[in-house]
């Protein structure tokens, strides 16, 4: 049964710690509040509890459980081999099975699992967008104060038609070396669609044939992330449905925590479930962020490159250096472009604070575990930033414009379809 629903299997990773602490050296939260609450060890402590039942719902046990990034800085570094990051989403369950979600998450989660609904209300946004936020040199500004979304943030503009919407459902090659299915993510279908662009424009100079599947929606992250498994598991199903039946080698993302939704939360989800258990851990198995696609599947012919003269830098997004273990393929691909200058930041792995929507609910605390990364990238002296995930591609960009650094932001795959 999945640890998301059974305490004796989660009670195996919460013995393991030894609450030696030094999960307090790299937990980026620690840092900033010192708060023992933030840190791995005590949360461990606290989950035990409200697992076994011993500690009911209150609003500041609920909180504490919220001020987590996710970033498995703290597993990465275990001694004991501990991973937090699956305690806290295991409390985080408990707690909103207990006492549900609050009103306007309960919405947000309705949207984003109704795929008609979610498409229709972006695609309505991307058309008044202009109503709620005004349009600045840097990006685009609330033109009222929200939590969240504070006048001095600066977000993207939402793109005037979604990726999904204008990209071919079959883009072939001739002479195709394998055929894959590109799951999309919503930051590239509704914000950067270039981003889905340049991953076709790279695997068609690379005679990989891309499906697109038209039916696919949010992967059910943010939701599972809020303690809503029920929820995330429907989501994690209808995937399997409309991936499963598809007569592909693979299937990539350009985004971490899209890329571990298939590999690893839809197989815990549905790990139990006798129709959809195995089409899940079968999915799994085949999927890559592109980077690992690229380098250590097909193995990219890095002679066909052309030169791209900038100097870059590179912030390895947490769910694809950890989670997914890809961040070396990415500085790989950024590396073996001619031209480019690399100048590699001194903490690569740094959560950025971004975390999805936790730079939403949580935006000073988000922004001063930023700062420690933009002090890293005005260190390089770099023209451009390079990242793999377009929710750090959003939290860096807010801050370097906020900073009034000269770096623009570009996705991996981006840079390397300029070099084609």
């Amino acid at each position: 049964m999945s640890y998301l629903k059974n305490y004796p299997e989660i009670e195996n990773e919460i013995i393991k710690c030894m609450r030696c602490g030094n999960c307090q050296a790299v937990c980026p939260l620690y840092k900033e509040t010192k708060s023992e609450g933030a840190v791995a060890r005590g949360k461990v402590k606290l989950a035990d509890a409200v697992l076994k039942g011993e500690l009911q719902y209150t609003k500041d046990l609920a909180k504490i459980f919220e001020t987590c990034l996710t970033c498995k800085a703290c597993a990465a570094n275990c001694p004991c081999g501990v991973q937090p990051d699956k305690i806290v989403l295991a409390a985080r369950a408990k707690l909103v099975k207990e006492r549900g979600l609050p009103f306007i998450k309960s919405v947000i989660f309705k949207g984003l699992s109704s795929p008609g609904l979610f498409k229709t209300g972006m695609a309505l946004g991307a058309k008044t967008q202009g109503l709620f936020f005004k349009q600045t040199d840097k990006g685009m500004s609330p033109r009222y104060p929200v939590s969240g979304l504070e006048l001095r943030r600066v977000l993207p503009k939402l793109a005037d038609r979604s990726f999904l919407s204008t990209a071919a459902e079959v883009n072939k090659v001739d002479k195709p070396k394998m055929r894959v299915a590109f799951f999309t993510g919503c930051t590239t279908n509704f914000i950067y669609p270039q981003v889905g662009e340049a991953l076709l424009k790279v695997m068609k100079h690379n005679n990989v044939e891309v499906v697109v599947p038209k039916k696919q929606h949010c992967c059910g992250v943010p939701v599972l992330l809020h303690g809503d498994a029920e929820t995330a598991t429907e989501m994690a199903r209808s995937h399997v449905n409309i991936f499963s039946k598809l007569d592909v080698d693979a299937i990539i993302t350009v985004c971490g925590t899209c890329g571990e939704s298939f590999s690893k939360h839809y197989p815990e989800l549905l790990k139990d479930d006798p129709e959809y258990g195995e089409k899940a851990e079968k999915l799994a198995e085949k999927t890559y962020d592109f980077a690992q696609f690229l380098i250590d599947v097909i193995k990219i012919d890095k002679t066909a490159l052309k030169p791209v003269n900038k100097t870059v830098t590179y912030h390895i997004p947490c769910h694809i250096g950890r989670g997914m273990n890809a961040g070396s393929q990415q500085i790989e691909l950024i590396t073996s472009i001619p031209g480019i200058k690399y100048n590699p930041l001194k903490q690569p792995d740094r959560c950025c604070g971004g975390a999805g929507s936790f730079s939403l609910t949580h935006y000073d605390l988000s922004y001063q575990v930023l700062k420690h990364k933009l002090e890293d990238v005005k260190s390089t002296g770099a023209d451009i930033l390079v990242t793999g995930c377009g929710s750090c591609r959003m939290q860096l960009t807010d801050g370097i414009a906020q900073e009034d650094l000269p770096q623009t932001v570009k996705h991996t795959v981006e840079l390397l379809a300029e070099a084609y």
